[in-house]
């Protein structure tokens, strides 16, 4: 691991551990005040802090399964929330193989592939599998649903994995991905922060009425900010490509947070789930890196790689 980044980690295992210990005085100074949904969280922070570690040690193979995995339990969760046709079941078989097949393409460095596999050929053979069935009510809803799911949840998130290939060893790799998520929950926070503190309009009132005008310039500015004070030190980037990858970031993690944002209305739930305590779904929490991921992974690649 490099040395910038194992300070990187240390500052964020430094912050948790801070968090913890202020609500653990909070809930003794305060014990009428129910201190159990932050509790919730916090907790929940720690272990998806320690296992997004995992995919920092330098080891291409081991991040290949962690992330793997992410992106299997976030399909997973689509899947459950979209309530798919009966016939389709069997569908899901393919479908859930593309996981495993789309990681395996960027271990073997595979590009084109990586790049085409899940937008044209899983587009293609999912509903070719879907006709030879012979259930046509519900074909088109269902067809663009899985694929649709299956670009979100792997085949955006797949390029977190991705960018452990970009500088020729997954420990330089390793730099590049704790900088996109770490900028991509810093922009939430402080989206969230600066639509407390100054957030009068509303920027998409119908979709997600707690998002404010305000909160997303200030959230676009800090993490414009970050990049360009952190990058010299995790990525390649020279100073006016850090502040447009914060710009990129700032704004795509919101728009990436209201399209989830958007399906969950139009489910009629307000969490994607229930597998993160405190947070919600899995979906919840990697809402903006579905758009970051990959608009990151290309906007570095074409630069520098």
């Amino acid at each position: 691991m490099a040395p910038q980044l194992r300070w990187a980690l240390i500052a964020v295992f430094a912050l948790l551990v801070i968090a913890s210990t202020t609500i653990a005085i909070l809930g003794m100074r305060y014990p009428a005040k129910d201190w159990r949904e932050l509790k919730a969280r916090i907790n929940t922070w720690w272990w998806i802090v320690l296992v997004f570690s995992l995919t920092l040690l330098g080891q291409l193979q081991l991040a290949l399964a962690v992330f793997g995995f992410i992106s299997f339990l976030a399909f997973k969760e689509y899947l459950t929330l979209s309530n798919t046709r009966q016939a389709d079941h069997v569908v899901l078989f393919w479908a859930y193989l593309a996981i495993p097949l789309q990681y395996f393409w960027i271990g073997i460095s595979w590009y084109g592939m990586f790049v085409l596999f899940i937008p044209v050929y899983m587009l293609l053979l999912l509903p070719m599998r879907m006709v030879l069935i012979g259930e046509t009510k519900g074909f088109l809803k269902s067809a663009s649903s899985l694929h649709w799911g299956l670009m979100i949840c792997v085949f955006s998130l797949s390029h977190l994995a991705a960018l452990l290939t970009l500088p020729g060893s997954p420990a330089e790799g390793a730099k590049l991905v704790f900088f996109l998520v770490a900028l991509t929950q810093a922009n939430d926070v402080a989206q969230y922060l600066w639509g407390k503190s100054i957030g009068r309009r509303k920027a998409s009132p119908t979709v997600s009425p707690n998002k404010t005008l305000g909160g997303l310039l200030g959230g676009i500015f800090t993490t414009t900010l970050l990049a360009w004070l952190i990058a010299p030190y995790l990525t390649p980037l020279s100073p006016l490509y850090a502040a447009c990858a914060g710009l990129l970031i700032g704004t795509m993690g919101f728009i990436g947070d209201i399209v989830i944002s958007a399906v969950k209305r139009d489910l009629g739930v307000k969490d994607s789930g229930t597998l993160l305590p405190g947070h919600g779904g899995i979906l919840d929490r990697l809402d903006s890196l579905t758009y970051t991921a990959p608009l990151f992974y290309h906007f570095i690649r074409y630069l520098y790689f």
